[in-house]
């Protein structure tokens, strides 16, 4: 005999309306407590939940939450991801102005990355939103909302902020270092100058994301001249400024930073957020891996002092050893070499055997950046809910390194 919970469930896809939201609002807490009751009859219920993402906004906002909380189960994330249906569903809704839960599908986007299955993105044509964006790909479609929904601009009801976790994901994979870093033909530019703005936005949802973004794209090596030309990327000063404070540089110091960086306000901090600081200092140790970039962080942009700065003003243990690498790297003698060079892989880093490999790199340790864990150590968005917590979305998520 089914028990009331599995009842309950069986409610989802009632014909009446008012019976399917008060089943819903009653099993959203469920989807953290007691998940498996949504695995019944082959994930039937997850199928329902695809479904009412389309039903009135209330219930549309709690399938969502469910979905956004079930998805660290690798089977309901496989179905999801894969999905392509449910994919354009969401697709639909976010370049919706009107959407009231964009902000929640830009999270449940972000945590559908977890699978390499949405690397399809960047092939997925679909019908132009003539509102947001005059590209009828997918990918080119969310870096819009991402860039113009920004604070409320696009969709009063969203920011969009989840969406910077979504490129960091994708920024793993090849293809999407490849789209970061290439002319789009649309609009003529090239998508990480759009992202690279944001390293000194007030959310700090938003900044994690691109950060660790800017930090995937940057093991592309050869995209490395691109991203420290200054009539191209000009990565450099959006990188350096989230490290810096008030501090008071020599003249010849001075002399070698760019025009962005001098005479910075003298109430200017530093960013808040360690985990930010050490992602930036993974960036600039990724950028020394040839010795074009070693001699552009030494004498074109001279980096050293900004880092010293910061290693003397921050208490932070991982910071400080990340400074301490990249300093390691700056301050060498470029006759003593041996470290190998950094492949640009899908999933990681490695060295390169060849006698050129050796003269030329430097052993940069680091792993590609996974968008902020949230719930599980996998990396998923855990929706907290609260029937009396009205603060915002932010606030709702818990997340865990």
């Amino acid at each position: 005999m089914p028990t009331e919970l599995e009842e309950l469930v069986d409610f989802l896809h009632h014909g009446n309306t008012q019976i399917r939201q008060i089943a819903i609002e009653n099993l959203v807490g469920y989807s953290t407590s007691q998940p498996s009751i949504f695995n019944a009859g082959q994930f039937t219920p997850v199928k329902d939940l695809k479904l009412l993402i389309r039903d009135y906004p209330p219930i549309s906002n709690n399938a969502l939450t469910i979905l956004i909380n079930l998805s660290d189960d690798r089977e309901v994330l496989q179905s999801l991801a894969t999905d392509d249906e449910f994919l354009e569903s969401l697709l639909l809704r976010m370049s919706n102005p009107k959407e009231p839960n964009a902000n929640l599908i830009a999270m449940l986007i972000a945590n559908l990355a977890k699978s390499d299955d949405l690397k399809r993105i960047f092939s997925i044509s679909r019908d132009v939103p003539n509102s947001l964006s005059s590209s009828k790909n997918a990918m080119d479609q969310l870096m819009d909302c991402f860039v113009k929904g920004a604070e409320g601009r696009y969709n009063e009801a969203a920011d969009y902020d989840y969406l910077a976790y979504f490129f960091a994901d994708i920024a793993k994979h090849p293809e999407g270092r490849s789209y970061f870093t290439s002319i789009r033909e649309y609009d003529s530019v090239i998508p990480i100058t759009k992202l690279i703005v944001f390293t000194e936005h007030k959310s700090n949802v938003r900044r994690k994301g691109v950060a660790s973004t800017i930090k995937n794209t940057t093991f592309a090596i050869p995209s490395h001249p691109l991203l420290l030309s200054e009539s191209e990327v000009d990565l450099l000063p959006y990188i350096v400024l989230p490290l810096m404070g008030a501090e008071d540089y020599s003249e010849e110091d001075s002399a070698h930073l760019p025009s962005s960086l001098q005479l910075l306000a003298a109430d200017k901090t530093r960013d808040s957020d360690s985990a930010i600081l050490i992602t930036h200092l993974e960036t600039l140790l990724l950028l020394t891996t040839t010795r074009a970039g070693r001699d552009h962080l030494r004498e074109q942009v001279r980096v050293y002092p900004i880092v010293r700065e910061l290693h003397l003003a921050i208490e932070d243990e991982d910071v400080r050893e990340a400074c301490d690498r990249l300093v390691q790297v700056l301050l060498r003698d470029e006759e003593d070499d041996g470290a190998g060079a950094v492949r640009d892989e899908g999933e990681g880093v490695g060295l390169v055997g060849d006698d050129e490999g050796r003269k030329e790199g430097v052993n940069t340790a680091t792993a590609p950046a996974t968008a902020p864990a949230a719930g599980t150590a996998d990396g998923l968005h855990h929706y907290d809910v609260d029937d009396n917590d009205e603060d915002d979305e932010d606030e709702k998520i818990t997340e865990i390194f």
